[in-house]
Parts: C-alpha cells; sequence; structure tokens
C-alpha cells in the first residue's frame, strides 16, 4: 500500500515539476535565444550563450522528459545542476520571496529535482515499463541457459548400438537382454559339430540301425545277465 501512495505522489510530483520547468523553458525559447543570452549577461552569468542554451534545452526536455517519467534521474541530476546556477548567479543574494527575484521557485523545483535523483519517478512511467521489460527478457534468457546448460548431449542422450549400450533414442547405460534381442544384436552361439555315423562291425546294416544281437546285448547289460549267443540252425 505505502509503495502504491508513493507512486501516485511521484507521478503527481512529476507532473506539477514538468509543467514547470517545460513553461520557463518554452518561455525563453519564444523570447529568442539571443534575448535570453542578452538577459544572461546583464544578470552577470558567467558564459551567458552557453548558460541560455543549457537552460533552455534542459529545462523544455527535462520538463516533457519528467512528465513522461523517462530517464527521471538523469534528468533531475541536469535540472538540479541548473537551479544551483539560478540560484547562485541570480536569485541567492534577493532573500528568499519570489516577489523580490528571491530563490523560493528555483529552490523549490532544485529540492524536487534532487528528490527525483535520490528516490526516482515511482512506477507509473515509461521507466519503469522499460525496466520491467528488460527485466523479463533477463530472466527469460537466463532460464533459457540454464535449460542448455543441464541438457545431456547429443551422444549420450542418442546412446549406440553397440553391445552392452543402449540403442538410438534411449539414454545410456547397459542394454537389457530384451533390449538386445530387439536391437537384433543376438550373440552367436557356436554349433557343435555333428557326430559321424558309424556301423557296428557285427551284423550292422548301412542305415545305422542296431540289430537284434546288438539289443540284446544291451539288455543284458542292464540286467547283469551274461548274453545268450544263440547258434545259428545248422543246416
Amino acid at each position: 500500500m505505502k509503495r502504491v501512495l508513493f507512486d501516485i505522489a511521484a507521478l503527481i510530483a512529476r507532473i506539477a515539476t514538468g509543467v514547470i520547468f517545460l513553461a520557463h523553458g518554452w518561455q525563453k525559447w519564444q523570447g529568442g535565444l539571443g534575448a535570453t543570452t542578452q538577459g544572461f549577461r546583464e544578470m552577470g552569468i558567467p558564459m551567458p550563450e552557453m548558460a541560455a542554451g543549457f537552460s533552455s534545452v534542459i529545462e523544455t526536455v527535462g520538463g516533457v522528459f519528467l512528465i513522461l517519467g523517462l530517464l527521471v534521474r538523469p534528468v533531475a541530476l541536469l535540472l538540479l545542476i541548473d537551479m544551483i546556477g539560478a540560484i547562485s548567479f541570480v536569485h541567492g543574494s534577493h532573500g528568499v520571496l519570489s516577489a523580490n527575484n528571491g530563490w523560493e521557485l528555483p529552490g523549490a523545483l532544485g529540492a524536487l529535482s534532487l528528490l527525483f535523483l535520490a528516490l526516482g519517478g515511482g512506477r507509473i512511467g515509461l521507466d519503469a515499463i522499460f525496466t520491467s521489460v528488460f527485466r523479463r527478457r533477463g530472466e527469460r534468457r537466463a532460464a533459457e541457459e540454464e535449460l542448455a546448460a543441464h541438457a545431456p548431449s547429443r551422444g549420450t542422450a542418442a546412446g549406440t548400438t553397440a553391445e552392452g549400450t543402449a540403442p538410438a533414442g534411449r539414454a545410456g547405460g547397459p542394454m537389457t537382454p530384451a533390449e538386445r534381442d530387439m536391437s537384433g544384436d543376438r550373440p552367436e552361439v557356436p554349433r557343435q559339430p555333428a557326430a559321424p555315423d558309424t556301423t557296428r562291425s557285427t551284423g550292422s546294416t548301412g542305415s545305422g540301425r542296431l540289430n537284434d544281437d546288438d539289443m540284446r546285448e544291451i539288455d543284458a547289460l542292464v540286467s547283469d545277465e551274461p548274453p545268450q549267443h544263440h547258434k545259428p540252425p545248422n543246416r
């Protein structure tokens, strides 16, 4: 609430001060820069040509800038210098009241300029708008840079297709068996050479099958009985 009250008060003070400065500056331009220079020379102001040009420009342009709230602090510094010069060379020796050409008016304008220089012009003005825009751009740029700094590198994000690493599109790390099967990198198992087909020397056939005598011998070995040899019938 206090901040809002300050902004409103600063706006009113800025506009009032700016209008007064603008009126005095415009009066100097209407009278002509030569007439202003002559008047400064008669008042004993040093370098009257430079002083007349400075006061005419800064009071006119500075008044407009105060009303708009643009470059408030630099403008306030220049206006303060202008008022200090007016008090020092013209109005200071004539007392306080402006009726006697005293420093009443330049003193009040100088004090307001000093206040704007110290506190600024509030948040209702072009300075506040530009500051807010630049701050948001800076914060957005800082956020983008931080996001880019924490983003994974292209090689790590994409991965590789070698055995034990992640395929493309997967984060880095060893592959699971399922992913290894899907990636096509299946381990090659060496094939065992096939045993050659051998035939028994006794009673074997060309097809490699066992005959009746062989089966009887196998049964005898299993049953622990001596094999019985059948003699072929006599002819």
